[in-house]
């Protein structure tokens, strides 16, 4: 119901309250005059037969009392009257005319009481006004009733009884109280008909308010009022259209630069304002995951973060990340999710030999299989009875080429999910793109820097950095390992006869031998010019030993081509061993040492365990 209705109705219902309660009130009114009047006429007529019956018993003519009755009735309105007797009267001078000693219940009350009574009552059917008014014996009256009657002064000689019709007085109230009901009701429709009309440009002002709030919770601030005139109404219509095209310019410009910022083509209509929140949350979410991933310390843990934010906060289910290995043009699988219970592969195992045959990595851009349905022949999932797949790969770009392809894939009852969660995806992507091309541009430069660029073994820094995590990695797992302090012989000879480069030539090949016969857990790590440190891991009482002498070996029989010579080297090896040596990393490297000057000097090519003689006779020297 409407609040036009609703005003309408209350004003109605009012007035006809009004109308009824007026309508009663003159009804009660009228009735109230009628019984007052008749009362008064009761009065008065009671008054006329009590001087008539006195003036009689003046002049000896009580005995024609009947023919004053018979003639008062004929008085407009009055029924009957009659006189009756108290028994003292009757007592006293005897019954009196026929039915003047009959009393009925009220009149023997008034007798008694010496009160009179007015009241309606039934009388031969019909309802009538009756009035029992008692004459009361009075010394002071004239003539003096004290000398004819034998009673109290103040007591009831009689009482005449009287009925008077009120149909008259009833059907005038009746009338009078339908006139004045009419000319309320015309009077009561005219004002509310004037009230109505008053109230319309209010009631309509109030309604195109609610519409407007209505469309502008449904995102759409186009709504405007009508204009209402010069007064009042119509200077608040002005000004609220004019703050809904503020508004509505404002939000308008707002969603367009967010949708720019986004790269997010915003489509015309629909809810505006709940599409600006949440684009704008969206870039929120997005500089809150930014600030956390510049804060990571690798790729792996800004992928892990990535994974996260796919299931928890967009709630994909099937998605692949790829990573671009541009050494050999192959992808490798980061992260994959799958649904054929086998290998987790969605696409062509081909992708992950030659790169190009995916789409998004040999294109650079986007690959929509949802607008597009097969336009990327190498998606082959796994198609299970009565499933239907699609996907869309995103390549993140870094340094203007390819460096990573994230593959989203959903079940055909999950494409409207997805397709309105692509936009906001893509933001943390864009986000995702410089941070981890940061990521693997630290990593290049870290293991540059911690990298031998001739030999591409670890280099000194590498070993200062890494040695305080050896020695805690030991210490919890109650293990221990070895120190080999590696040194070709003669190599000076060689850069001297040969010249530096076929110098570096055998360093290199030294260094390859040397790493072969290392496990992959072992470091080895150029020292110096020609001097080498190997760390043997998880070693027991006498690896270290063993291992150094099948590098002494593997460097022995290694023959050097070299242009216009074949050379053979030699190398000689000092072994120490944490923690029986020492508790002291750098203090095992510095036994090793001292082992491998030992080894120098009993003549070169061997291996030499550490003694602790061996740290008391280099002090003495």
């Amino acid at each position: 119901m409407g609040l036009k209705t609703k005003i309408t109705l209350v004003f109605i219902t009012i007035a006809l309250v009004i109308v009824v309660l007026l309508a009663a009130s003159s009804l009660a009114t009228f009735r109230q005059f009628s019984l007052s009047t008749a009362q008064e006429r009761a009065r008065v007529a009671a008054e006329i037969v009590r001087l008539y019956l006195t003036e009689s018993m003046v002049h000896g003519t009580i005995q024609h009392r009947e023919a004053f009755f018979k003639r008062l009735q004929s008085v407009e309105g009055l029924q009957s009257a009659r006189v009756v007797r108290s028994p003292s009267v009757v007592k006293q001078h005897g019954q009196g005319l026929a039915g003047e000693s009959d009393t009925d219940e009220i009149e023997e009350q008034v007798l008694q009481s010496s009160q009179p009574f007015y009241g309606l009552v039934n009388h031969q059917g019909m309802q009538m006004f009756r009035a029992t008014i008692p004459y009361l014996a009075m010394a002071e009256s004239t003539p003096n009733c004290l000398q004819c009657h034998d009673v109290k002064p103040g007591s009831a000689l009689g009482a005449v009884t009287l009925y008077i019709s009120i149909d008259k007085q009833k059907q005038t109230g009746i009338t009078s109280a339908a006139v004045m009901t009419v000319l309320l009701l015309i009077f009561t429709l005219i004002a509310v008909l004037f009230a109505r009309r008053m109230i319309t440009p209010l009631l309509e002002l109030a309604s195109d308010i609610q519409l407007v709030v209505s469309n502008a919770r449904q995102g759409d601030f186009s709504t405007r009022l009508k204009s209402q005139g010069e007064d009042e109404l119509g200077q608040i219509g002005r000004d609220l259209n004019g703050h809904l095209d503020y508004m509505e310019e404002g939000l308008n410009t707002i969603s367009n630069q967010v949708a720019d910022l986004m790269r997010y083509e915003r489509r015309a209509g629909g809810d505006v304002f709940s599409n600006t929140l949440s684009m704008v949350k969206s870039l929120v979410d997005a500089s809150h995951y930014k600030q956390a991933i510049e804060e990571d310390e690798t790729a792996e843990e800004v992928y892990g973060r990535l994974i996260k934010i796919f299931n928890e906060h967009f709630g994909l289910e099937y998605f692949s990340i790829y990573e671009m290995d541009a050494t050999n043009n192959r992808l490798q699988s980061v992260s994959a999710t799958c649904d054929n219970g086998g290998q987790c592969s969605w696409c062509d195992p081909d992708i992950m030999v030659r790169a190009d045959t995916c789409r998004a990595r040999r294109t650079g851009r986007l690959v929509n299989d949802i607008e597009n349905p097969g336009i990327c022949t190498a998606f082959r999932p796994v198609v299970k009875e009565g499933q239907v797949w699609r996907h869309v790969c995103i390549p993140i770009i870094q340094s203007g080429s390819v460096g990573a392809v994230v593959q989203l894939i959903s079940r055909e009852e999950r494409l409207e999910q997805l397709k309105e969660a692509l936009p906001y995806i893509q933001v943390f992507l864009r986000e995702t793109a410089p941070v981890l091309e940061a990521k693997r541009l630290t990593a290049h430069l870290r293991e540059s820097a911690l990298s031998d660029a001739m030999t591409g073994l670890h280099n000194r820094r590498f070993l200062e950095e890494y040695i305080d995590t050896l020695a805690s990695y030991t210490e919890r797992h109650k293990t221990s390992f070895s120190v080999l302090m590696l040194d070709l012989d003669y190599f000076k000879k060689v850069n001297d006869t040969y010249g530096h480069e076929a110098g570096d030539e055998v360093l290199r090949q030294v260094a390859k031998v040397i790493k072969q016969q290392l496990r992959s857990s072992d470091i080895i790590v150029r020292y110096g010019g020609e001097e080498f440190l190997a760390v043997i891991r998880d070693s027991q009482k006498g690896t270290g030993s063993a291992v150094a002498e099948k590098i002494r070996s593997a460097v022995a029989d290694l023959k050097i081509q070299l242009p216009g010579a074949l050379l053979q080297k030699t190398i000689s090896i000092g072994v120490a061993e944490y923690p029986d040596d020492s508790s002291s990393v750098w203090q095992v490297i510095k036994y090793a040492d001292v082992a491998l000057y030992q080894a120098k000097e009993n003549g070169r090519n061997q291996v030499v365990s550490f003694t602790a003689e061996m740290w008391h006779d280099q002090e003495e020297f």
